[in-house]
């Protein structure tokens, strides 16, 4: 076990795991943010820079702070070590640089995009972005297309955090596509259009941090904040059929994979149960999904319910009422 000290917590953690996990282990109010690590794809993590530290001390045995920030994702904790992040100055302004590196070509159509509300660099940006773009230059542009049958590209989006690539080589039967070209030509793309047509392929919309892919079938249908996501389940021949149903009034408006507190896809569902079944008669209906009360989603988000099998979608309360919340 090894004593890591990051932002004045102290935890114990197994040997041979990153800072960002050992970060985790304590809390969101030390994790460091991130957009292109998913802690169930191999490999992933390290190409954002979202999540930088910095190490004051490397360790017991060698006590010297490491020379410069270090990505937390990549980085491994030694006893002793001792991070900084948010109490860091220079992770905060480094940070700040980073975010003003991803939103240099991405383009403002917040209210349009339907991500708009889940959005990992929307909340990234609110949180340590700049108001103001320091460049006159264009922003860089490709033209939408359709990857899949059921997916759309907005390549215009993409900040290049390859989990959708993660996705298809290490979840699907085939990998169709990739990153092409170099520098600030770099793009995902599949060379032939409607390429992908593989039964997990949907897991590439849900592991997406802005809204570079989306679902077809639930484009411009509605803001996340104004449907009521319940978690369900079906048996899967192909998956677990663990997902969240997406409601407005009585409608299923999209199915997804269930996500953890970062963001993260638990378990990845097949394109059977994400575009086919979405008739309340296909899923066993658990409850309300818990929303953290500081997204926007929770605004219109309700989890108060006695018995699975009694639960009715407008015999709900507001999840604010509920706590008390007055604010």
């Amino acid at each position: 076990m090894a004593k890591v000290t990051i932002d004045g917590r102290v935890i114990e953690v197994p040997d041979g795991i990153t800072i960002l996990q050992a970060a985790r282990m304590i809390g969101p109010e030390v994790a460091p943010p991130t957009m292109c690590y998913h802690s169930k794809l191999k490999t992933s993590g390290g190409y954002c820079r979202t999540c930088l530290v910095e190490v004051t001390k490397g360790s017991e045995i060698d006590p010297r702070p490491m020379p410069k920030l270090v990505a937390s994702c990549r980085t491994n904790v030694m006893d002793g070590m001792e991070v900084g992040n948010l109490s860091s100055p220079k992770v905060i302004e480094a940070r700040k640089s980073v975010v003003e590196f991803l939103l240099l070509n991405h383009p403002l159509d917040c209210p349009i995009c339907d991500q708009a509300g889940e959005c990992h660099l929307q909340d990234l940006s609110y949180e340590h972005g700049s108001s103001k773009t320091r460049t006159d230059f264009e922003r860089r542009t490709f033209e939408k297309i359709s990857i899949g049958e059921k997916i759309q590209l907005h390549m215009t989006r993409c900040i290049l955090c390859y989990r959708c690539v993660k996705v298809a080589e290490q979840i699907t039967d085939g990998r169709v596509h990739g990153v092409i070209n170099r520098g600030d030509h770099s793009e995902i793309s599949t060379y032939i259009e409607q390429a992908i047509d593989n039964d997990f392929s949907g897991n590439m919309i849900d592991v997406c941090p802005v809204g570079a892919l989306t679902d077809k079938t639930f484009r411009f249908k509605s803001r996340v904040w104004f449907t009521k996501p319940v978690l369900a389940h079906r048996n899967c021949e192909k998956c677990s059929g663990n997902v969240n149903l997406w409601f407005k009034g009585d409608e299923v408006l999209r199915v997804t994979g269930r996500k953890d507190q970062w963001g993260e896809v638990e378990e990845f569902i097949c394109n059977t149960c994400r575009y086919d079944k979405k008739a309340t008669s296909d899923w066993t209906v658990e409850g309300p999904s818990h929303v953290n009360r500081h997204s926007v989603i929770s605004a219109n988000h309700y989890e108060v319910f006695t018995k699975p099998t009694e639960f009715k979608l407008n015999d709900v309360k507001p999840l604010a009422i509920q706590e008390g919340d007055k604010s």
